[in-house]
């Protein structure tokens, strides 16, 4: 074993194959240079969160490196041709069939997924990292229990690879007796293995970067591109990046993130769902900042249209990709009319996006490639529309107002049904994750993480603040949710006796709703579970 590396997984021929001693030794020098950095970033998330807590509520920076730059008009290294054209781009997460189907879907981009839509078992970490390997060699393949192949079509989706947050560790592996980076392991096992196979089909290295709340992640992601290009001997600059603006921090530093990853920049993205889920926790003790019920909550809330408005100027101002969200609608299946209302829903959201100057938008079903590409087609006629600046007339000030400008919720916009729902779809996403599926199709939506991570903080923001219901009269407690949730996990529990994992998620959610303190993410607390349930399976070398 190399000195301070530790294999904490099941080895086996799979595991040997991804975490040869060449991509361990990168994988322990980028956690050695850069694992320290990371957690003093996280601390300083912490940090912001108490001042935020007491009053202090985010706005743009005054003084930073992009606002100090001597050319004011700077803008981002330009991207390669293949991925000029992105109008409209699939996500999902890293398994064999999957990658295969979103690779031939027509669509322009394929995100493959080890962060929402993963559950980062050790098994879907080593076999992602396999399949994304094969899809770069064009040799990938599957063959279903009933028999039936799949294989690539000679033309294909350009591949990004989304590895995990700043804030997730990879407890599979060990450097110097410590959990390595989640993301540096994601992206170093991926740069290391592919960066050669992607030379030599003329491609690029090509990611998306989550959960961000400040440039200096960014910077901190850029100055890992910047030694691991010089450590695999590849251009600096080869490696492109699109960040996902999910967090209400990230927006009041959009042009800075950019600034910081201009030689990597492949734009910024709409991660709409996150930005929710972001929202109400960094403004968990601002009663005047809860959220309707999630359904109310769409890209025309006065807030939500103020972040997009902003990202589309800040990208194309800089001269990068500004990407739309995600449309999460399935199809839905026995009922035409439903299905119409749905495929609706979707076609106007698109091009909603479109008008509004969006290069390109996310789809996590390939029944909505057609729809969402029809629009694109319709209405952006060129590859992209980087060169459409949309004007603005407000100052900061009045930009940052409304980017924290929410309606009072009053009665009426938080239901029972509502606060069912989220009930339901929590216990049944986190059932999903702890069963090694982070992607899971519920009520006719494709939810990951980041809506479950919504449904469970706003039951915990509306009973720290006793949100009114709809009668005027009754408010949203402790007592209250007790009852709606007992009710819902017994009909769960009934549903699908003798469930181990059902029994385990329903104990988690609860465990996330009745602590007197706001718990940052969920999926920490699920990992550990899935970790421990693991290592019950084989017995480690530790």
């Amino acid at each position: 074993m190399l000195r301070g590396i530790e294999i904490r997984g099941k080895v086996d021929k799979n595991v040997k194959s991804i975490l040869t001693e060449e991509c361990l030794t990168f994988l322990a020098e980028l956690e050695r240079r850069f694992g320290g950095i990371r957690k003093n970033l996280l601390q300083k998330r912490e940090d912001r969160q108490v001042d935020i807590n007491r009053g202090i509520l985010p706005t743009f920076l005054k003084d930073s490196d992009c606002k100090r730059a001597t050319d004011k008009n700077w803008k981002c290294s330009t991207v390669p041709s293949e991925i000029q054209d992105r109008r409209v781009e699939i996500t999902g997460p890293t398994d064999r069939k999957m990658v295969i189907n979103a690779l031939n879907s027509g669509a322009k981009v394929f995100m493959a997924d080890f962060e929402d839509a993963n559950c980062p078992n050790w098994e879907n970490s080593i076999s992602g990292q396999q399949n994304m390997i094969d899809a770069n060699n064009r040799t990938i393949s599957f063959t279903s229990p009933d028999g039936r192949k799949y294989e690539l079509k000679n033309q294909v989706a350009v591949l990004f690879v989304r590895p995990r947050g700043w804030h997730l560790n990879e407890d599979h592996l060990a450097i110097d007796g410590l959990p390595m980076s989640g993301s540096l392991f994601d992206f170093g096992c991926y740069i290391f293995h592919n960066h050669q196979i992607l030379k030599s089909r003329n491609s690029n290295p090509y990611f998306y970067l989550p959960k961000m709340e400040s440039h200096l992640e960014a910077r901190l992601w850029n100055d890992v591109f910047v030694f691991s290009q010089n450590y695999l001997g590849i251009p600096i600059g080869t490696i492109k990046a699109t960040v996902l603006i999910e967090t209400i921090l990230a927006s009041f530093e959009m042009d800075e993130i950019l600034y910081e990853l201009r030689d990597h920049s492949a734009g910024l993205n709409c991660g709409r769902w996150d930005y929710i889920f972001s929202f109400i926790k960094k403004f968990q003790s601002y009663p005047e900042k809860m959220l309707p019920d999630r359904a109310k909550v769409t890209m025309t809330s006065p807030f939500m249209d103020s972040y997009v408005k902003l990202l589309i100027h800040t990208c194309h101002k800089r001269g990068v990709h500004a990407m739309g969200g995600m449309a999460a609608q399935i199809p839905i299946k026995n009922n035409e009319q439903a299905n119409n209302a749905a495929m609706e829903k979707v076609r106007l959201d698109k091009q909603r996006e479109v008008r509004a100057g969006h290069d390109g938008t996310w789809v996590a079903h390939p029944a909505l490639i057609p729809i969402a590409m029809d629009q694109f087609n319709t209405h952006m006629k060129s590859a992209n529309q980087i060169s459409f600046i949309p004007p603005t007339t407000l100052n900061l000030e009045e930009i940052a107002k409304s980017l924290l400008s929410v309606d009072l919720v009053k009665p009426g916009d938080i239901t029972e049904e509502g606060f069912r729902s989220n009930i339901v779809v929590g216990i049944q996403y986190l059932e999903a994750w702890l069963n090694g599926n982070g992607c899971v199709p519920i009520h006719n939506l494709m939810e990951d993480a980041a809506t479950a991570e919504i449904s469970r903080s706003q039951i915990w923001q509306w009973i720290k603040h006793k949100a009114p219901l709809s009668d005027g009269k009754s408010f949203v407690t402790l007592q209250y949710y007790t009852r709606i949730f007992k009710e819902e996990s017994d009909k769960l529990e009934k549903a699908h006796p003798n469930s181990k994992t059902l029994t385990d998620a329903i104990q988690i959610f609860n465990n996330l709703i009745v602590s007197p303190n706001f718990i940052d993410f969920l999926t920490p607390s699920c990992y550990k579970y899935v970790v421990e349930s693991e290592r019950k399976t084989y017995s480690p070398k530790l």
